[in-house]
């Protein structure tokens, strides 16, 4: 399934239906006065939140929703009936912002979560609604209302407990694999995902959801390559990992750059707890570890931890420290 966080959608809640002009004519009845019925209210425009979905990717052929119309009202004091509502299913994490692209409307975190964005049209009233004491006959019935209608934006923000960052070729994907049965791709030269992936990490007797972002190089914040699109994703995370690839020549580098992008970025990614980790260690001597370490102290000031996802090496640890991470917020005993 191909992966979309941003989609542009038209939504427009049904019409309510005409009020009806209508006498009761019937034998024996001489003065039967009017009998026409309301019209029918509009469908609503309903967004629901669904834990089963992660992507976008089917307003991408589906981009107009229109509920139905309320159907005019009929005589015998008959009214119509209401137009049936469009319920319109997205991942949970999905905000729904105004054309502008700026103002947002609802923002969807918890499976189940429901808004009603447009509102249907209010049923025209019959003739029988403006009978009086000085109007016996009259022949005036309305036209229903309008319904609602809009241009939203859907933006999907991933939700996830733990985020990993860090520049191309990390290792990211590779930790992800190790750690989750999500299969992301991986391969012997160098390249970047291009989507985010999600997998369930289970350590010890607990669980939790871990998300891979694309890779940041420098100048991501400006546009260059894939930009900080993706780092939206991670703006809901607990914590983050961050992977620096030990067998890189400038280490410290590496470090400041993803630093760098995600202070400019903002929404308060560069305070979120980080857990800082050197990736295939598995390819390095125990001297030239300790030597990379010393030198990425100095400039980093969390606790360096050294794991190798194709060997296992201290992958255990690294798990367990992210969970004690995010044990606080969601209440779970100590490991």
């Amino acid at each position: 399934m191909k992966f979309l966080d941003e989609a542009k959608i038209y939504v427009k809640s049904g019409d309510g239906g005409a009020g009806c002009v209508s006498f009761r004519r019937e034998k024996f009845i001489e003065f039967g006065g009017p009998d026409g019925g309301d019209g029918g209210r509009g469908g609503d425009i309903i967004v629901e939140a669904q834990d089963n979905l992660n992507t976008l990717i089917d307003f991408r052929y589906h981009q107009h929703f229109k509920a139905e119309r309320g159907h005019h009202g009929k005589g015998a004091h008959r009214t119509g009936a209401d137009g049936k509502n469009i319920t319109i299913k997205v991942p949970v994490g999905t905000q729904i912002f105004y054309e502008d692209k700026e103002t947002l409307l609802s923002d969807f975190t918890t499976p189940g979560q429901k808004l009603t964005l447009c509102r249907g049209g209010i049923g025209g009233r019959g003739n029988a609604q403006f009978k009086s004491s000085t109007n016996q006959a009259p022949r005036r019935a309305d036209k229903g209302l309008p319904g609602e209608e809009l241009w939203i934006w859907l933006r999907l923000k991933l939700i996830a407990d733990a985020g990993l960052v860090g520049l191309p070729n990390a290792g990211k994907s590779t930790f992800l694999a190790a750690t989750t049965r999500a299969k992301p791709k991986i391969a012997g030269y160098p390249f970047t995902t291009l989507a985010p992936q999600l997998g369930v990490v289970r350590v010890d007797s607990y669980e939790f959801v871990l998300a891979d972002i694309p890779g940041l190089i420098e100048g991501a914040h400006t546009g260059v390559g894939l930009g900080t699109r993706f780092l939206g994703h991670i703006e809901r995370c607990r914590v983050l990992l961050h992977l620096i690839d030990a067998t890189q020549e400038d280490v410290v580098k590496s470090y400041q750059c993803i630093r760098e992008e995600l202070f400019h970025y903002g929404h308060a990614l560069e305070e979120k707890t980080e857990i800082v980790a050197l990736t295939k260690c598995d390819a390095l001597t125990a001297e030239n570890i300790q030597e990379k370490m010393a030198t990425l102290q100095q400039v980093c000031p969390y606790q360096i931890m050294t794991i190798s996802a194709i060997t296992g090496f201290h992958m255990t640890e690294c798990l367990r420290e992210l969970y004690k991470a995010i044990i606080p917020h969601n209440q779970q005993q100590a490991l």
